[in-house]
């Protein structure tokens, strides 16, 4: 067997193993939601599991104590959103050092900010200025391209000129905005697994 056609085949087993573990785990999910008697804890292990299979994917079947704990804190008035940041910035940017990798974070919310930022539109619809607007549904409602190739988004991505981009998002009204913390001319995000700095004056013509 030619070396091509064995990586392949491992590939397409690879694959196809990991499709069935999923499976098994949404199925064994399903089962202990539904049977929970307890209606409200029933509707918190659903939560929960969005959190942790969609917002912080880090292992497969195993709930990780750190999202656990964000969790726990949502009650008390605590917001997701700068963990969220963090672990997407954190990923992103151990995927570019190493030239590869798996990026551990909710890729449809990155797919929300590709449609609202790539690929500037000539006329803006009225309803993002509606109190009833929401980006996610609109993305959800958008068709999806499954004709594009990983090797064809590689090249999109990589020959993207500024004219391309929309450096500010229609919807994201200009509001006061933090771009330091003390001295220091940038921000730290601190997510559920560690920290990054985020510098939003070298991004400021977005706003």
């Amino acid at each position: 067997m030619k070396d091509a056609s064995r990586q392949s085949l491992l590939e397409s087993c690879e694959s196809t193993d990991l499709s069935e573990k999923v499976d098994e785990h949404n199925k064994n999910l399903k089962d202990v939601v539904l049977v929970h008697p307890n209606v409200k804890k029933r509707v918190d292990v659903f939560a929960l599991s969005i959190y942790d299979l969609v917002i912080f994917p880090k292992t497969l079947g195993h709930v990780d104590e750190a999202v656990t704990d964000l969790f726990d804190r949502l009650d008390k008035g605590v917001t997701p959103i700068p963990a969220i940041l963090a672990e997407t910035f954190r990923s992103l940017n151990a995927c570019r050092r190493a030239g590869e990798g798996r990026f551990v974070g909710c890729a449809q919310l990155l797919l929300a900010w590709f449609h609202s930022h790539f690929w500037k539109v000539d006329k803006v619809s009225y309803q993002v200025f509606s109190k009833n607007y929401s980006p996610l549904k609109e993305v959800v409602s958008t068709p999806r391209r499954d004709n594009i190739s990983m090797e064809k988004w590689t090249a999109i991505l990589q020959n993207l000129q500024e004219e391309d981009v929309e450096w500010r998002a229609p919807w994201l009204l200009l509001d006061e905005i933090l771009y330091r913390c003390g001295t220091f001319d940038w921000v730290p995000l601190l997510g559920i697994w560690g920290a990054v700095g985020y510098a939003p004056l070298l991004v400021l013509k977005q706003y």
